[in-house]
């Protein structure tokens, strides 16, 4: 489970979701059913509008658009986007429950309606940057998949005034829709592969796995984080489109040896995001993450906190789409331990396994093997100064803290149910 969020000193939760997708693909429902879920909970949701279709219901038409009217609609209307959130977002901040904003689609869907060189130009001119926008503006981004790239019998435009697209268009938005979002690190793709029931169920409860929320078997929980080892890095023209990141980890000192505490610094052309994650025992057969977002300056207050023990660790992550299923790609980077030189390791959240696991991996990786919970891949052990043979602190799993804190002895491959 992982979490990233603001929250007060009393330890209100302010929680900003972006809920995208392409068309019919259950947003307006599933954000319905969110709703109503938290507000159980006894969370105040508040639900941003889309800001397209507010300003397209008052008689806007593209196709009547010239090139320039049609740019300065689309900057407009991201500023307004912008306004409108964050007229929430300070709402938030000074409600006094845990607070839940939903924001029916986020500033980056507008990136998936104009070409790369506009999108860059308004970028220029309003001094807006992708990191800022894409990584920091939001805690999490959940992308519902089009029932036109699935579930092609229940695509319907009937239901909604603001949509006409046929079914190979709509999967085209689809696509455009979740690329804008590559790289944001929490971003989750709820696909077409079960009932709509359980999409929005699934849909529900990735949220609450990012918020360490249990449901108890109120929802089913089939996805888990799978992990495999890459043997090389092909050239960049066998990829999807995709983003790169500069990451840096570190390991700080913790309270105890039942808690990992690190420092996470990530970004994109000299601006970056900054979280300081916390780490906790085995809980109701989960391994849970409290993540919270830092600003530059609590950064590099925290990082007089650095474990010796552990090497500062480096790598370029890479993000990208393939066949609905999103992929994150770490290759680590020198300086480090010897044991992490020319490692490359590729995860995703995925319900399947055996064959069918196999089957959505991407073609052109060269996967030598699955790697999930194997504690010689656990970014905590590969960051260890010592070698494992002679050191104590070597993680062999987070439920065996709960009994008897990490293991002493020698290093072997026992199965651990944390994650890098």
């Amino acid at each position: 489970m992982k979490t990233t969020m603001e929250g007060s000193a009393e330890g209100k939760k302010v929680y900003k979701l972006v809920l995208t997708g392409g068309p019919c693909g259950g947003k307006t429902t599933g954000q319905a059913r969110l709703c109503t879920f938290f507000e159980n909970l006894g969370w105040k949701v508040f639900r941003v509008p889309e800001t397209a279709t507010v300003l397209l219901s008052g008689g806007i038409k593209f196709s009547d658009l010239t090139a320039d009217e049609a740019y300065k609609f689309q900057e407009n209307l991201l500023r307004t986007m912008i306004q409108m959130e964050n007229t929430f977002f300070e709402l938030g901040k000074s409600c006094t429950r845990n607070c839940l904003i939903i924001c029916d689609r986020g500033v980056m869907d507008a990136s998936a309606f104009v070409s790369k060189e506009k999108w860059d130009r308004m970028m220029r001119t309003n001094n807006w940057n992708s990191v800022e926008l894409r990584d920091n503006r939001y805690n999490h981004i959940v992308h519902m998949v089009s029932a036109a790239n699935g579930a092609e019998a229940f695509y319907s435009t009937e239901d909604h005034a603001c949509r006409s697209e046929g079914v190979d268009l709509a999967r085209e938005l689809d696509y455009k829709s979740a690329a804008a979002w590559i790289g944001h690190p929490y971003f989750d793709v709820i696909d077409n592969s079960s009932d709509f029931e359980s999409k929005v169920n699934r849909m529900i409860e990735c949220v609450c796995q990012k918020l360490g929320i249990d449901t108890g078997d109120r929802l089913l929980t089939t996805s888990k984080k799978v992990k495999f080892l890459v043997s090389e890095l092909p050239a960049n023209s066998a990829f999807p489109a995709f983003q790169d990141f500069d990451v840096v980890h570190h390991y700080l000192q913790s309270a105890g040896p039942r808690v990992q505490a690190r420092l996470r610094k990530r970004g994109q052309n000299g601006h970056f995001s900054y979280i300081h994650t916390i780490r906790r025992p085995h809980l109701h057969g989960q391994s849970i993450e409290v993540k919270t977002q830092l600003t530059h300056r609590d950064y590099l207050n925290m990082l007089t906190q650095r474990d010796d023990a552990h090497f500062t660790i480096y790598k370029k992550r890479r993000c990208f789409l393939v066949n609905n299923q999103y992929f994150q790609m770490d290759i680590y980077k020198e300086p480090g331990h010897p044991r992490c030189k020319g490692l490359i390791l590729l995860e995703t959240y995925t319900s399947l396994s055996g064959d069918k696991l196999k089957g959505i991996l991407p073609k052109f990786l060269n996967i030598v093997k699955e790697v999930t919970g194997q504690p010689d891949y656990s970014m905590f052990n590969l960051s260890l100064k010592e070698d494992w043979s002679n050191t104590k602190k070597f993680c062999y799993s987070l439920h065996d803290q709960d009994e008897g804190e990490f293991r002493a002895n020698g290093h072997s491959q026992k199965m651990i149910n944390g994650k890098a």
